[in-house]
């Protein structure tokens, strides 16, 4: 194992999808379950981080789609996973650094989040929001979840990036 090197982050390819599927399942008491097969579908919205040629962290979006309003959309981070030993070494960060870049090229109406690390979060420019504002979200993806009975519920927590004065709103 890799304990000390250069951490780089880059756009994950298909290549990747079983270690991304591994890191992914390796946490799903933190993380929803990802089956291998919407992994593949969706390559082209996750990143992985390396150190030398070792996978050690992924994140990755999906865009929820406002009805009649396609500029109203807002983007989810999801799927941020980090190997233990690399856990507080600017991992998470630097990959959820590259997924807000790339989503604000998009001009979403908003960027959130639902975790279990709110002060991770937080340390990005994220602050906590209600649940029901993301009511998107949980339409789309809380309802799928069987962990718990309701969106409500779950003890994840709402949050939504406000970190730069750079992003379109």
């Amino acid at each position: 194992m890799v304990e000390r090197g250069e951490i780089t982050v880059r756009a994950a390819t298909l290549k990747d999808a079983e270690r991304i599927y591994a890191l992914v399942r390796r946490n799903t008491d933190q993380l929803v379950p990802r089956s291998l097969g919407n992994i593949v579908e969706s390559i082209d919205r996750l990143f992985v981080a390396e150190a030398e040629g070792e996978t050690v962290g992924c994140a990755g979006y999906q865009i929820h789609p406002e009805i009649g309003s396609p500029e109203a959309a807002a983007v989810e981070i999801v799927s941020v996973a980090v190997k233990t030993i690399f856990r507080r070494r600017g991992v998470g960060r630097k990959l959820v650094e590259a997924v807000i870049e790339k989503i604000k090229k998009f001009g979403p109406k908003e960027i959130v989040a639902l975790t279990f690390a709110p002060e991770f979060f937080g340390t990005l420019g994220f602050v906590e929001i209600p649940k029901t504002k993301i009511m998107h979200k949980l339409y789309t993806g809380c309802i799928n979840c069987a962990k718990h009975d309701n969106p409500f519920t779950c003890p994840e927590i709402a949050m939504e990036y406000r970190g730069g004065a750079e992003q379109s709103n």
